[in-house]
């Protein structure tokens, strides 16, 4: 069954929504280290003075944010993909639902707690949705 053309926008924008609040609580949680550590600003001009300065349990949601920018990536294609060329329908719109409720626990395991199984396992969930997405596209391209 096809879908209205918008069906995918929601969880674009949820994911992009999960995006801004990742990258505040990185903000915040770094700004929070670095001021409580009187640490210099001139001492973090790399990647590597970052993550040698600041610990892991910090680092998390800087981790998580670039995380965003992996495969999410290939989630915000394939639903422009589908949208563009009016493939959109429920099976993809549930996929599309699972892949963002995947990313918003994973990012609150990885934001938290940080049990890596428990991580990938959400990872992985949420990556075959996607994956799913992505076959269905191409093989209704072919």
């Amino acid at each position: 069954m096809e879908l209205e053309s918008n069906a995918l926008a929601l969880p674009v924008a949820t994911m992009l929504l999960l995006t801004l609040v990742v990258w505040v609580t990185l903000f915040v949680t770094r700004m929070k280290y670095l001021t409580a550590n009187k640490v210099d600003a001139e001492r973090l001009k790399t990647p590597a003075d970052v993550q040698a300065l600041i610990p892991g349990d910090v680092s998390a949601a800087a981790n998580n944010f670039k995380n965003l920018f992996e495969v999410p990536v290939v989630f915000y294609v394939t639903c422009f993909y589908l949208t563009l060329f009016g493939q959109v329908d429920s099976l993809h719109l549930g996929c599309a639902w699972v892949f963002v409720a995947g990313r918003i626990l994973h990012s609150f395991i990885h934001c938290s707690y940080n049990r890596v199984m428990h991580r990938f396992l959400v990872y992985l969930l949420s990556s075959l949705a996607l994956w799913v997405m992505v076959v269905r596209a191409f093989l209704a391209a072919v």
